[in-house]
């Protein structure tokens, strides 16, 4: 897929979470108005929430499709991790909102009018959502965009959401009115855990961190599977937006051809960069066996390099004689 076909199939995705939030909002709304439905109304509060976040991916997720230019050299693939921790930011803030609207109905009862037309609003809203949720997940099978798995999620905690209203109606329906607020309740502790979630994960993409110690194994495996390849160290691996930014030394004979040299390190980046995850590697080429220098105590290398320079100099004032 290439880069335009990906921000197509992205503009798209984040146009139907749009087009879907807005209809749930409008049902909703609607039959929460009419009937006195708290539940409904909270529900749609919810979605207006998701409508803005998915503006927003929308507005912001495109640009990560653009090419590097002279103000982002390296592209511009920290927009989408920053996309998404809006996303969690504004989930966890409305879960503890939705938590308080549970608490208050504990303590003020105030269930709406029975009808079984909020039955159906209610379903009519979780089918909604769950094709919207099935259609990004397709979408993002293909392009793995952050943004577009936490709209994902969202609209799972949209369909949660709305299966707690829809306990809380029966209840009302059954004479069981407290059943709102504590499926609420419940359901919005979930919405918490899952906005500090997606937060926390892109945190980390955001400000370069380090991948677990089983994908530092396999890019070493990867360099050291190549048989002109004696030895690697100074590796240092972190997140540039959602893919792995990759630098590393890698010792090979000293004494090869430099173009031999040169493909090499060509042969080692490509291999790199077709890792999972991996985005852009940079290899440096040494001689093999001084590739250590880094380890040695910093007084010792400048002793041996002041010793080197000494030896250095005798052998000049000899051939001058």
């Amino acid at each position: 897929m290439t880069d335009e076909d990906g921000r197509r199939a992205f503009a798209k995705a984040s146009w139907v979470n749009v087009l879907g939030n807005t209809v749930k909002i409008l049902a909703e709304g609607a039959a929460g108005i009419a009937f006195g439905s708290v539940a409904l109304l909270a529900d749609a509060a919810h979605s207006v929430a998701d409508l803005v976040s998915s503006v927003v991916v929308l507005v912001w997720g495109r640009s990560a499709f653009d090419e590097p230019d002279d103000t982002h050299p390296h592209g511009h693939a920290r927009i989408e991790p920053l996309t998404a921790l809006f996303v969690g930011a504004v989930l966890a803030v409305l879960g503890l909102s939705l938590l308080y609207d549970s608490v208050q109905g504990l303590l003020v009862p105030d269930p709406p009018e029975p009808s079984p037309i909020l039955l159906g609003v209610l379903a009519f809203a979780i089918v909604d959502m769950y094709l919207v949720y099935r259609y990004t997940e397709r979408v993002n099978a293909d392009l793995g965009s952050a943004a577009l798995e936490a709209l994902a999620i969202d609209c799972l905690n949209d369909i949660y959401t709305t299966f707690a209203a829809l306990v809380g109606v029966v209840g009302v329906l059954l004479g069981q009115s407290v059943l709102d607020p504590i499926a609420g309740g419940l359901v919005s502790l979930l919405v918490v855990y899952q906005g500090v979630e997606i937060a926390r994960e892109n945190v980390d993409y955001l400000v370069g961190a380090a991948p677990g110690s089983e994908k530092r194994a396999a890019i070493t495996r990867a360099l050291r599977d190549h048989p002109d390849v004696e030895g690697v160290h100074d590796l240092t691996v972190f997140y540039d937006g959602t893919v792995l930014e990759v630098e590393v030394h890698v010792e090979v004979d000293g004494e090869m051809p430099f173009r031999q040299a040169h493909d090499i390190e060509s042969e080692l980046v490509e291999r790199l960069r077709g890792l999972e995850d991996v985005g852009d590697a940079h290899v440096h080429l040494d001689p093999s066996g001084i590739g250590e220098w880094k380890d040695r105590p910093e007084g010792r290398w400048r002793d041996e390099r002041r010793s080197g320079e000494q030896s250095a100099n005798g052998r000049g004032e000899a051939g001058s004689r």
